[in-house]
């Protein structure tokens, strides 16, 4: 890895700042409690080309790389403005289908996706199956020349948002040996049914359960090859751990931005706080953890990049953030006192948001058994 200063990342984070600014973490602040999307946002950075920027550039992307996208999702969260679907749409739907889809699929989604014309969700998780892939119960039955799904979703983001979803079901029967395919689903199919669920963290994107009952697709929704969706979905799931960690860099940005600035101006007993040992150590041991956790993330987005094995460092790049993410807010909220919890000061949806992350997309417990496991060589533990 090269360390050096590079012209064209500083130019678009300058640029990706730029655009976020000129919205304001306000403007993200009130979306977030409303649950309203942030849809000018999102529109205006694929105006720029920023949300398409992984995306090869014969179908309208930019060409850039992950660590490209990973430095849009970091500095748009660094401005207040964190935006969830990137994980989503651009890193996991965007990567699997430019590197698997049909040559149709991808003049038809890609182009899209780059514009931001449309959205694409991804639907893995199930009530009965957790962190356990292999006891995904979600069906795709073939019928002649078109499939049929059946089953149950849930934790599905921003659906309301979306023209389609990446479906990942099971293509083997119950009694064998687990096989996962990808369909691509449109969000309004016959049959398929939408259920808001409701979360207290406050978030733009809405969460739902989502219900198959015979939703039909044609044979030309398949992504990739039928049966193969374990490798293909570890296509995406590696850049959603790594714009994960991302957007957690750039919440501790923000907080930390919000906390100094609040330690410098509040004075009390004749002196900012940001005097006093209490308040600057907790802040200083945040912007360490959160700058730590950003090498490791440009270090997984690098290797990424070069088709390097990646899983240990985007699981220790995801872990990483999340925790700095979370200790730097906490530590911001604290700098701030009771204020830390007042909407004017708009940092408790910032909590949410890291909260979440270091819950999903793979929970902090995962990924210790994966290194423990993968990285240290000891007995699996599940």
């Amino acid at each position: 890895m090269d360390f050096a200063p590079n012209e064209e990342h500083s130019a678009l984070k300058e640029a990706v700042a730029a655009i976020c600014d000129g919205f304001g973490a306000p403007y993200y602040q009130s979306r977030a409690e409303s649950r309203t999307p942030t849809s000018e946002l999102w529109q205006s950075l694929a105006d720029h080309g920023y949300i398409g920027i992984n995306l090869p550039e014969q179908y309208g992307g930019g060409g850039a790389g992950l660590t490209e996208l990973a430095m849009v999702c970091e500095e748009s969260a660094a401005r207040g403005t964190p935006l969830l679907l990137l994980l989503v749409s651009s890193a996991i739907s965007g990567e699997v289908i430019a590197t698997y889809g049909t040559a149709s699929q991808r003049e038809r989604w890609l182009p899209k996706l780059a514009s931001g014309e449309a959205k694409i969700v991804f639907a893995i998780t199930e009530p009965s199956a957790g962190s356990n892939t292999h006891r995904l119960a979600t069906f795709a039955r073939r019928e002649g020349d078109s499939w049929s799904i059946s089953g149950e979703k849930y934790y599905i983001s921003g659906v309301d948002e979306a023209e389609a979803i990446l479906v990942v079901a099971r293509t083997s029967h119950p009694n064998e040996k687990a096989r996962l395919s990808l369909f691509l689903v449109d969000s309004d199919a016959p049959g398929l049914t939408r259920i808001p669920l409701p979360v207290s963290v406050a978030l733009p994107e809405r969460q739902f359960t989502l219900r198959f009952d015979d939703v039909k697709v044609s044979a030309d929704r398949l992504v990739g090859t039928e049966g193969d969706g374990f490798r293909q979905v570890f296509q995406g799931l590696n850049p959603e751990r790594i714009t994960g960690a991302a957007i957690c860099v750039g919440i501790g940005r923000y907080a930390l931005d919000r906390a100094t600035e609040y330690a410098n101006a509040r004075v009390v007993w004749d002196a900012p706080i940001g005097t006093h040992q209490g308040v600057a150590h907790a802040l200083a041991k945040a912007k360490i953890e959160v700058e730590l956790a950003a090498l490791m993330t440009a270090k997984a987005a690098w290797l990424h990049d070069r088709d390097l094995p990646a899983g240990e460092a985007s699981n220790m790049a995801k872990y990483a953030a999340a925790e700095a993410a979370l200790a730097a807010i906490d530590a911001a909220i604290q700098t701030h006192g009771g204020n830390g919890l007042a909407t004017e000061y708009g940092l408790v949806p910032y909590w949410g948001m890291a909260r979440l992350l270091r819950i999903a997309p793979v929970n902090r417990e995962m990924i210790l058994n994966y290194v423990a496991q993968h990285s240290l060589g000891l007995p699996r533990s599940y």
